[in-house]
Order: structure tokens, then sequence, then C-alpha cells
């Protein structure tokens, strides 16, 4: 995976926890081997380890203590000095939003707060790369809207992101490139408009005749989307297309096949596919 703002996507399961828990050295890989920043996890587990900050999506933080005390003494951890530690500590949350609460203890925090506190240890100790598990996880919108909006910062202070999550929207917006895992299997990866290009759509709808039109394209090798809600062969409606990369040779398939049937033609719209239409596509076209 290359450096900068990476998205590691998958249904619950796919294997995304599991991916960090090989990169941090917390469990070894039963063929192959890892690398992190350039030190192999299985001959230098320390050394790979300290060039990381993980953010984990589980419930961790002692509520009893004040949130500049836990990322403090996180970074001492990571083997900061004490007084760096501190100094450190009250840098990133104050990169966090969390300068004026950073003495109050983390039990009265909101959700959204104790995600920022997650995210201030994740970076106190400088990491090359910083593994945030889920980091949006129970947040509203606006505490979503937030917490992407540092995410999509962190680059610019020279730290690339991995990225996990299961929702999709969310790499879509931050990430530049995209990892798509699958039951532990790797089904796409790459950069993100590329991935968002491989395929679209063409919406054609006319006035009458869609099913002979959906009929005629199924024949010439094109993937259909029909409405189910039209019946007889003389009705109107709207089908979809789906298209690669170069739709040319589909959108002429589409003005020929017009032609033939003398069909009225209403409307043709193209669009660009999600990222879930990446990732749900059959495996043949990926």
């Amino acid at each position: 995976m290359p450096r900068g703002l990476v998205g590691l996507v998958g249904a619950n399961g796919a294997g995304k926890t599991t991916l960090f828990r090989l990169l941090l050295g917390l469990t070894r890989p039963t063929e192959g081997t890892v690398e992190v920043c350039g030190r192999a996890v299985g001959d230098d587990t320390v050394g790979a380890r300290a060039r990381l900050g993980y953010m984990p999506e589980h419930e961790c933080l002692p509520l009893d203590q004040s949130a500049a005390d836990v990322v403090a003494t996180l970074g001492e951890l990571s083997g900061l000095p004490a007084r760096a530690a501190r100094q450190r500590a009250s840098e990133v949350l104050d990169l966090v939003g969390l300068d004026e609460a950073r003495f109050r203890p983390v039990g009265g925090f909101s959700t959204g707060m104790r995600q920022r506190v997650k995210l201030a240890q994740a970076l106190v100790a400088d990491p090359e790369l910083a593994l945030l598990d889920e980091p949006t996880a129970g947040l509203d919108p606006t505490g979503r809207e937030e917490m992407l909006a540092l995410v999509s910062r962190l680059a610019t202070f020279g730290i690339s992101v991995l990225l996990s999550t299961h929702l999709l929207d969310d790499v879509a917006r931050v990430c530049d490139h995209v990892v798509m895992l699958d039951g532990g299997r790797l089904v796409v990866a790459g950069p993100t408009e590329t991935l968002l290009h491989q395929t679209g759509k063409f919406t054609v709808e006319v006035n009458a005749g869609v099913g002979r039109l959906a009929r005629a394209l199924s024949e010439r090798g094109l993937r259909v989307v029909t409405d189910e809600t039209f019946r007889g062969d003389g009705e109107g409606g709207a089908i979809d297309v789906i298209v690669g990369a170069d739709p040319g040779p589909e959108l002429d398939t589409i003005r020929d096949v017009l032609a033939e049937l003398g069909l009225p033609l209403q409307r043709l719209s193209s669009r660009a596919a999600s990222l879930d239409e990446a990732f749900t596509a059959p495996a043949g076209e990926r």
C-alpha cells in the first residue's frame, strides 16, 4: 500500500482488524510476511510498532483520568521523555479540538470527544503511519464530518493513514487509495478515482418499447439493469446499462439498437459508479 490516506474497507468480519493485528505484530501470519514502514514485523516487531500509531475501535480509555494524562502517559509508553510527552499531548489535543477540555475526566466526555482522545493518543508519538479502526463509529453526522476533516488533515503533517471502515462513503471523501477486503481475501486495490471510474452507468429512458430495448441490449452482450415495474413491450421506462472505463463501444451499441428498433429516446445520461458498486460488482468484472 502506498503512503498517504488509504481506506481499508470491507463488511464486518472481512479481515480489517485482523490485518491491523498483523501490522502491529499482535498476530503472526500463517503464511507470507508483513512489512511496515520498511521494517519486517516478524523480525523487528518493536521497531515496526514504534513507527505506528493505533486508534482502536473499542472503548479503551480510563474514565477517571483526564485526557491530558491519558495521552501523555501513552506518549511516555511510546518512548517520549515525560516533559516532551506532556508538551506533545497538549499539542495533539489542541489539534483534535480538545484544548479546553483536556484536564477534564474522560468519563464525562461524549462519544465524539472520546473518539478524539483516541485519535490524539495515536498521534502523540508522531508516527509515520496511523492505523485508525472505525474512527467515525458511533458519531452523529456532525461528529462524523469533524472526524473526517481531522483525518484528512493528517497528510499535511506527513503522517500516512490506514483508515479501516465499512462506510465506503467515508473512504470516497478522504482517501486517495482504497483496499477492499471480503472474507479475508483482497477484492481490489487502487487509487480511489480509478476505482470510481472503472465502472459506470448509462441510464436510457424511452417513451415506448423498453422491454424490447432491454432484451436487444442484453443479446448484444451488455449488462442491463431493468425496472421491474414495467410489463409490456409497448411500455416506456428506463434501464441502466453498466459500462467500463472506456464506455465508447457500449454507447455505440446503445445508439445502434435504438436506431434499429426505431424507439423514441427520451433521456440518455451517465454517471460514475460509487465505491459501493465497485465493491459489490461480480468478481469477474473487477
